[in-house]
């Protein structure tokens, strides 16, 4: 075994109590930061699936409509003032080209082409007011995965049937197999086979929501070969906005990303990234200053014997060496401590309540990053504060060691 080794393990030996107490100091603090690393990780990617599993990250439709109209100012002078008309179904021109452009854009996953329009649904005398989204099953599916939430039939909008959610099946009597009718504000009809009901965990979507298939999306809503947006599926969800703008200048169209439609989400879930690594930031700090207290006292009770090493002819640096080795090794074998008791606490806080469907009120997320990050912190950690310990024991003068000592 070398030198340093056979030193470092001997001087955490003779202060078995000290070694000990650091010990169990670097586990506690280990072991809260991968608590609070995986059940804030956990919950955000909980938070962003509920919100984000039934939306596109970006949506992109043309550009609203505006006129300029003209205004005569007091004292005879005209100018022109811009007015928002109200906004009428619209399709994007050359939305192919433009569909094949958006999918080439980096850090775009998929998009699909959708007809969205207002209609009522319509049941013998009932009659609700729902949002038809005509689409391409097989391109959707790669931005919403809507078959995984059909809890009866099948997620299937070809040859005139459509899928709608729980709720408004409940509210209009309907089950699969039944037909439904849809009636747009301009009077157009079509009649639809229902072939499966959704529940996507959202009552408003339950309720509002049809499927359709994007030509009778088309053919209902007058656009013929149109369509009203494209949405998107980005692969790394904080990008959205990034991507969304590339988007928009690329193609002169709107693309609002989901950082843009949910604001108050967006900082909520930033609020607690920020507030995980203070917490942590604070806990490594305090880890650092009980690794260096330690050292230094270890310096100072082992004064004579460094002393003696030297006066042998033992190099500085292998002084040095013997000291950090023992910051390296409280670090490690403290972090492997840390993620017993962080794996421990985390999974014992899930298990304390769970949600109606089974899933967790509090999700962790333990990965094996999580885990070789927490051991990488602490063994550095654990070398800096061993560094001015190191110095001291460096410039100790054997001889006045030895004479005092």
């Amino acid at each position: 075994m070398p030198f340093e080794w056979l030193v470092a393990i001997r001087f955490l030996r003779e202060g078995r109590r000290q070694t000990f107490l650091i010990l169990a100091g670097i586990g506690v603090g280990v072991g809260v930061i991968i608590f609070l690393s995986a059940l804030i990780t956990g919950l955000q990617d909980s938070i962003v699936e509920r919100t984000l599993g039934t939306q596109p990250h970006v949506v992109v439709r043309p550009q609203e409509e505006s006129v300029r109209q003209l205004v005569r100012a007091p004292g005879g002078v005209v100018v022109a003032r811009m007015l928002r008309p109200p906004q009428r179904l619209r399709t994007i021109l050359r939305w192919q080209q433009t569909l094949e452009e958006i999918r080439r854009v980096d850090g775009v996953a998929a998009a699909a082409p959708v007809v969205n329009g207002a209609a009522f649904a319509l049941r013998g005398n009932a009659n609700r007011s729902v949002g038809v989204r005509g689409i391409e099953a097989g391109s959707y599916a790669r931005i919403i995965d809507m078959e995984s939430k059909i809890v009866a039939g099948h997620f299937d909008v070809e040859g005139g049937k459509a899928v709608i959610g729980v709720e408004l099946a409940n509210d209009l009597g309907v089950n699969e197999g039944d037909k439904l009718r849809l009636s747009t504000p301009d009077g157009r009809q079509e009649v639809f086979l229902i072939s499966g009901i959704f529940d996507v965990g959202n009552r408003d979507l339950n309720m509002r929501w049809v499927f359709v298939s994007l030509r009778a999306g088309q053919t209902l809503f007058d656009l013929s070969g149109g369509i009203s947006t494209i949405e998107v599926k980005v692969g790394e969800i904080f990008d959205a906005e990034r991507i969304a703008q590339t988007i928009a200048s690329r193609s002169g169209l709107l693309a609002d990303s989901w950082m843009k439609l949910n604001s108050q989400l967006l900082i909520g879930l930033r609020s607690q990234g920020s507030s995980s690594i203070m917490i942590q930031f604070f806990v490594v700090v305090a880890v650092a200053l009980g690794i260096a207290s330690v050292l230094i006292v270890s310096v100072v009770q082992k004064s004579a014997e460094i002393g003696i090493l030297k006066a042998m002819g033992t190099p500085t640096r292998r002084v040095v060496g013997v000291f950090l080795l023992q910051g390296a090794l409280l670090g490690l074998v403290g972090s492997l401590l840390g993620m017993l008791i962080g794996t421990g606490l985390a999974l014992f806080f899930q298990h304390l309540a769970s949600n109606p469907d089974g899933s967790p009120t509090f999700p962790v997320n333990l990965t094996l990053l999580l885990y070789l990050r927490s051991a990488a912190i602490a063994t550095i950690v654990g070398i800096l504060s061993a560094v001015s310990p190191a110095r001291e024991a460096a410039r100790l003068d054997p001889a006045e060691v030895i004479r005092y000592g």
